[in-house]
């Protein structure tokens, strides 16, 4: 299935880089996880300007709309919410 997001969105897989376990050995439940907040774009709506599918991105912790596809799941923002690329 192909998603192409409209004007300024942005389609985005999480990129987890939350440990299941702590350094003490603990482990974390799902539950107990942050919200991740590094991505990679998927896609680009058609006034997407300064990002490009394939850039790994930082975005804020609570924005955008979470979206389940093919047992993934994604997130759709508006361009703006993107804090910077990962380099």
């Amino acid at each position: 299935m192909k998603f192409k997001p409209l004007k300024d969105r942005v389609f985005i897989s999480y990129t987890e880089d939350v440990e299941k376990k702590t350094p003490g050995g603990i482990y974390v439940p799902e539950t107990a996880k942050e919200k991740p907040q590094r991505g990679k774009i998927e896609a680009v709506g058609s006034e997407v300007k300064e990002v490009k599918v394939g850039d790994e991105v930082m975005f804020d912790r609570y924005s955008g709309s979470k979206v389940k596809m093919n047992g993934s799941e994604y997130l759709i923002i508006k361009e703006e919410d993107i804090l910077g690329i990962v380099e």
